[in-house]
């Protein structure tokens, strides 16, 4: 897979202050434990499994991986914040970087890095729908954008962002993100 790792090169990847993870085929070949701590785990309990433990549904998972994959063709890199449930329930808001070592086929070998944003440990409920369009509102797609990767109308996106802002007490899209953050 890789070369031997030099002992002061696993000392910095496994002490680094963000999550680090060698995947392949989403599936978490190596991490350090700053990521599975993040996360509720010891090393050995993520190692080896899939990245479907810390989402909500296989749509989701399914859909995430298809998130970037057009930018990971093109430059190899991509970025953005996500949601990923912690082993508790609860969500953590992470900014996520991904760096294939074979842009290709994005998905077979993957440097990934997590940086937690925010935790907070009372969960928030949201649905399917709500966690697609705050993922794809995150990207900074309009409500038009966003229907048409849903294949719905914008009206319904209009609807689910409209509740999501009831909900968390603001008055525009743009503060929902941050509201979120401060809920976890």
């Amino acid at each position: 897979m890789l070369c031997a790792m030099t002992d002061f090169t696993k000392l910095a990847f496994e002490h680094a202050p963000i999550g680090l993870v060698l995947s392949e085929n989403r599936i978490i070949k190596r991490c350090n434990t700053t990521f599975s701590h993040m996360l509720g785990y010891c090393t050995g309990e993520v190692e080896g499994r899939s990245f479907r433990m810390f989402y909500g549904s296989d749509e989701e998972f399914d859909h995430v991986g298809n998130v970037g994959i057009s930018a990971l063709r093109r430059t190899g890199k991509y970025s953005d914040e996500r949601l990923l449930r912690h082993r508790e329930g609860y969500s953590i808001w992470c900014r996520f970087r991904a760096h294939s070592m074979t842009p290709d086929k994005p998905l077979t070998r993957l440097i990934l890095s997590y940086a937690l944003i925010y935790e907070n440990k009372l969960p928030i409920t949201l649905s399917k729908r709500e966690r697609q369009v705050i993922g794809f509102m995150n990207r900074g797609l309009t409500s038009k954008e966003i229907a048409r990767e849903l294949s719905l109308s914008h009206r319904t996106i209009d609807d689910v962002r409209a509740r999501l802002r009831k909900r968390f007490g603001v008055k525009r899209s743009a503060d929902l993100i941050g509201r979120l953050i401060e809920f976890g």
